[in-house]
């Protein structure tokens, strides 16, 4: 379990992240989602210990981050998997040859241990024939699938994705989200997604945390968001046609 305990953040005179406390439980896909502005991103930023809290404390299955010694974080950062934004693979690689990179940073392992990995996640991700082809050559979603393969070949106990739809069809966004809780709980991770997508949300968001100028203004699950009175919560996903729609159908199974 992640737990997170009266975090804040400052940029100056700025107060990023206020008072935030929550948890993020294995084998669920947890999601963060927010307006732009909100503090999302500096959260996860946060979660990954790429920034330093000003206040409060992060553990990760009882171990405090800034209680850990530097040789700690670095073992528990390789305990940590990826997805960024724009997939950031490396242009210059095969989808192979990117799926390899952290097994060839941080491990010993034997050059057929990691082809053996690396065929395991990618066939995992439904990319049993791209091992030679470079990004260029594959689609969007390919792409996504790759970064997650990435993200999955170290065996991490954390799975953090940053926008993982962002620029895909809604199809593909389907597949991707589908494919993100699998693997959450197949391997029984945590894993913590920011996203603005509300059809993730309603679709995998078995809990979410909404942020609001720096705050924490609700958590809860997918069809929790139905039974609501906060305003604010309902009023960022109303826009969202899929949130329209279910709420219907809610409604009517309720009455």
């Amino acid at each position: 379990m992640i737990e997170v305990e009266n975090l804040h953040k400052y940029f100056g005179d700025t107060h990023v992240l206020d008072s935030i406390s929550t948890s993020f439980e294995k084998g669920k896909t947890n999601m963060i989602i927010g307006q732009s502005g909100s503090g999302k991103t500096v959260f996860m930023k946060c979660l990954l210990g790429l920034l330093t809290p000003d206040e409060g404390t992060i553990s990760y299955d009882g171990r405090r981050f800034a209680e850990l010694t530097t040789d700690d974080r670095r073992n528990l950062r390789q305990e940590m998997g990826m997805v960024f934004q724009g997939s950031a693979l490396f242009d210059s690689m095969t989808v192979e040859g990117n799926v390899m990179f952290p097994l060839e940073m941080f491990t010993n392992q034997s050059r057929s241990e990691m082809e053996d990995r690396v065929n395991f996640v990618l066939e995992r991700v439904n990319l049993v024939d791209a091992h030679k082809k470079f990004p260029s050559e594959i689609s969007g979603g390919m792409q996504k699938r790759v970064a997650i393969a990435r993200a999955i070949v170290m065996k991490p106990k954390y799975l953090f994705c940053d926008e993982p739809n962002s620029g895909l069809d809604p199809n593909t966004a389907i597949i991707i989200d589908n494919l993100i809780q699998e693997i959450t709980k197949e391997y029984d991770i945590i894993t913590v997604i920011n996203s603005h997508d509300m059809n993730s949300v309603m679709e995998i968001g078995e809990k979410i945390i909404f942020l609001r100028n720096g705050i924490k203004e609700w958590e809860g699950t997918n069809k929790e968001i139905f039974k609501t009175d906060n305003e604010a919560i309902t009023n960022f996903v109303y826009s969202s046609e899929l949130y329209k729609k279910v709420r219907q159908v809610y409604i009517a199974e309720s009455d």
